[in-house]
């Protein structure tokens, strides 16, 4: 980039998928890389700590103005992420959205997102890019990598509760990491995404054995080796699907994308794996006591368990340390593991640099100018 003029582009989302935004395997290495910059400490969030998720705009229930939005339980909220991740991608950036469950009615997606990536140095721009593919094909990465390292070998059943947008990117991460997956169950809520769902699945899965919705979580869970949790969730526990330690098979993996609920007594006998231990710590801290419910990641659970005196923070094996070769992650056939995965701008930044990278060699994307020279500096 040449200096003062300052030029950057805009990604479209037929850009990025030009880009190789849906490239699934591509996007799980990349997120491997990222979690051990999280391991190793080369990043930089939000907040005092600098493992702030984001800062979110929330409305009030109720208002004498009459053009402020109101809290009327559909999701309806802004959020800023932004995030600096080094390592092989060596960017600042950020990811902003608003989420109104409502927009489904106008033929929308609940949340709509883009992110900006930013010169590290002088916070220049440098793409603008359309990322709501990006955001929910780094979403299901993670539990790829997490599958890649800690579900059993031979793993032939994947189960999904939450038909959407992060059950369909999940599984395509467990199908590109567990290669012997002929089977896979389903539970959601409404008839309609079930039914959009398992058409997908039959479609991108042509060579899968058995694809068939089940009606109970209990159903779900038995006899599954890698179960995720996709679903949507709220702040009350107790509307989260709930598992019993008695279905689990031996050996299964349960990856926590988003609520479910275990009793505590029963994970404390399981092994817990966090994608990044910071951000449960400063959850801990963003969050009073107890965290899980006003945060709905199974991890904020364990930390609570670990403020009980239930279980020691030792316990809870961060991701990194295992890729790294620190600490072990399956050590059996029959071991039960619990994988927590919260999601983070440093994803976003790090999946958006590597599409940005190939839309330049491609030639994609809109050019932009922001100016030839400041009017002020």
């Amino acid at each position: 980039m040449s200096y003062p003029a300052i030029d950057f582009i805009f990604l479209s989302e037929e850009d990025m998928i030009k880009a190789g935004v849906k490239n699934m395997p591509a996007c799980i290495d990349a997120m491997e890389e990222v979690v051990k910059c999280l391991n190793t400490g080369d990043y930089v969030m939000g907040g005092e700590n600098h493992n702030s998720h984001g800062s979110q705009v929330s409305f009030p229930k109720s208002s004498p103005f009459p053009n402020m939005p109101l809290d009327e339980g559909d999701d309806r909220r802004f959020m800023a992420m932004p995030a600096y991740i080094g390592g092989p991608f060596d960017l600042m950036g950020m990811k902003w959205y608003g989420s109104n469950m409502s927009n489904k009615g106008l033929g929308l997606p609940r949340s709509i997102l883009t992110v900006m990536l930013n010169d590290k140095n002088t916070g220049a721009p440098l793409a603008l890019m359309s990322a709501n593919l990006l955001s929910a094909y780094r979403t299901g990465a993670i539990p790829g990598v997490g599958a890649r390292y800690l579900a059993r070998k031979g793993a032939r059943v994947c189960a999904i509760c939450g038909p959407g947008v992060m059950g369909k990117t999940s599984l395509s991460a467990i199908m590109a990491t567990c290669p012997d997956i002929d089977t896979v169950k389903v539970k959601g809520r409404g008839k309609a995404s079930l039914n959009k769902f398992l058409e997908h699945v039959k479609n991108e899965y042509p060579n899968l054995k058995s694809v068939e919705a089940v009606e109970t979580i209990e159903e779900l869970v038995r006899d599954s080796d890698v179960i995720s949790f996709a679903n949507s969730g709220g702040t009350d526990p107790s509307t989260y699907p709930f598992v019993k330690k008695q279905w689990i098979k031996p050996g299964a993996l349960i990856i926590g994308l988003s609520a479910f609920d275990m009793a505590a007594k029963e994970l404390k006998s399981l092994s817990l794996v966090v994608d990044n231990i910071k951000l449960y710590e400063a959850w801990a801290e963003e969050f009073p006591y107890p965290s899980f419910g006003a945060n709905n990641i199974i991890g904020s659970k364990f930390t609570d368990m670990a403020h009980d005196g239930l279980i020691k923070m030792d316990e809870i094996t961060d991701l990194g340390d295992i890729i790294f070769g620190k600490k072990q992650g399956r050590t059996s056939d029959e071991q039960i593991i619990v994988f927590s995965v919260g999601g983070m701008p440093v994803e976003d930044v790090a999946w958006g640099k590597v599409c940005y990278e190939r839309a330049k060699i491609l030639g994609l994307g809109t050019k932009l100018r922001l100016w030839d020279k400041p009017d002020l500096h």
